[in-house]
């Protein structure tokens, strides 16, 4: 049984933006060591979307992107900047929303009951450091998640590294 914040299931998908976005506020305000920031960040966003089976950070180092805090089953611990859907947020420097990750040519599986994704990449001072990415067990997940997403990446970058 995933463990949810209470009563975040009976919210509209707006207001579970909003309410992602005042908690994580909250922890940006309170502390300022990265580590516990993403791991904080994890576990917030995990509690309150429902359908969501993995979320995290991954973060580049020598290269290559490295596995951060996260929640969910164990991942991929290292991923290279040629294939998936991290690697190409991280290649274009954009948001990229996979809603089959079926039909993504060369999707990085590293949990087989993710059927879509969202990966937000992360820059400080005009520098790529890392991606959130969320994945989720159900197709077309994040098509109302994006533009929220957008904004939670734009709160959180500045704060981490």
């Amino acid at each position: 049984m995933a463990i949810k914040i209470k009563n975040t299931d009976k919210m509209s998908t707006k207001d579970q933006i909003n309410y992602i976005k005042l908690l994580i506020t909250g922890q940006l305000e309170t502390e300022k060591d990265s580590l516990a920031l993403m791991s904080n960040i994890s576990a917030i966003i995990k509690g309150v979307l429902p359908r969501i089976n993995w979320v995290g950070f991954y973060l580049l180092k020598e290269n290559e992107l490295v596995l951060g805090p996260f929640q969910g089953l164990p991942a991929c611990t290292r991923l290279q900047k040629d294939k998936g859907v991290c690697a190409k947020a991280w290649r274009d420097l954009k948001v990229i929303r996979v809603d089959d990750v079926n039909n993504f040519e060369g999707h990085v599986a590293c949990d087989e009951a993710s059927l879509s994704e969202l990966v937000i990449p992360l820059i400080k001072d005009g520098e790529f450091y890392g991606v959130l990415d969320l994945d989720s067990p159900i197709k077309n997940r994040f098509i109302d998640l994006e533009e929220g997403f957008i904004e939670i990446g734009k709160l959180i970058e500045d704060y981490l590294i």
